[in-house]
């Protein structure tokens, strides 16, 4: 079975944004969408979190989520649900939603016009290179042309203001690998006036004033830094 998973956490903060990714999915014919990574988390916490109406209506319809087989193909937008569905659910076939589209010959994208930007990498996938790559190559089919930061790839440190504050405490349970080993330094708690100054310092050393990245944890960070943060689902798709 193929499978994507929309996301409770980037589905509350873009329900529009997300439904149009998921009118997207559905067009693709084969691939069934559902909501989350781990059974039976925070359902009528998120479902209360989507607006009222057509949008709520619509969350609830999709399935809560699935017991996946390692045999299964999963596709996904949000870092912590590709990094449980790989650990705790060992599915092998994980990727990201931008390696779909990427693939895709008939996605039509919007034209940038050379808009100038700097590609900003998460450390929750820093080794998913194929992530990674899709993600330059998206924003080249967009006609924007990008500069790498100083740490990029396997080297990034950047995922928002979510290193500086305490970890979930599922996530070490459920994917040890990415969560629980070499996070020295990692996850140790900070006021919020200590975390909009790490972010500002490290949004200072930017090169351009438009940053894309792929993770919303990371958006919030560059946003608190004061710096024009864009998703690139925003880019491919218009967003909130």
């Amino acid at each position: 079975m193929k499978y994507y998973i929309a996301s409770c956490m980037f589905t509350s903060r873009f329900p529009q944004l997300s439904r149009k990714i998921q009118n997207y999915i559905t067009e693709c014919g084969d691939i069934e969408i559902i909501r989350c990574c781990t059974p039976s988390w925070k359902v009528k916490f998120y479902e209360g979190k989507m607006p009222e109406g057509e949008l709520r209506d619509a969350w609830k319809a999709l399935p809560h989520m699935k017991n996946f087989s390692p045999e299964d193909e999963i596709w996904s937008i949000c870092h912590n649900c590709t990094n449980i569905a790989e650990e705790y659910f060992h599915v092998e076939n994980v990727h990201s939603i931008w390696e779909l589209i990427d693939g895709d010959g008939q996605f039509v994208f919007p034209d940038y016009s050379g808009l100038k930007v700097t590609v900003q990498d998460c450390w929750r996938s820093k080794d998913r290179p194929k992530e990674q790559a899709a993600v330059r190559s998206l924003l080249s089919k967009m006609n924007i042309e990008y500069i790498e930061n100083e740490k990029n790839h396997l080297e990034t440190d950047f995922c928002g203001a979510t290193l500086y504050m305490t970890e979930l405490p599922r996530n070490p349970k459920l994917a040890p690998k990415h969560y629980a080993q070499n996070i020295e330094g990692l996850f140790q708690p900070h006021t919020e006036e200590e975390q909009k100054r790490i972010m500002e310092e490290y949004c200072s050393r930017y090169k351009t004033d438009t940053v894309v990245c792929y993770c919303h944890y990371c958006l919030d960070g560059l946003k608190m830094g004061n710096v024009d943060g864009r998703h690139i689902a925003q880019m491919l798709f218009g967003g909130e």
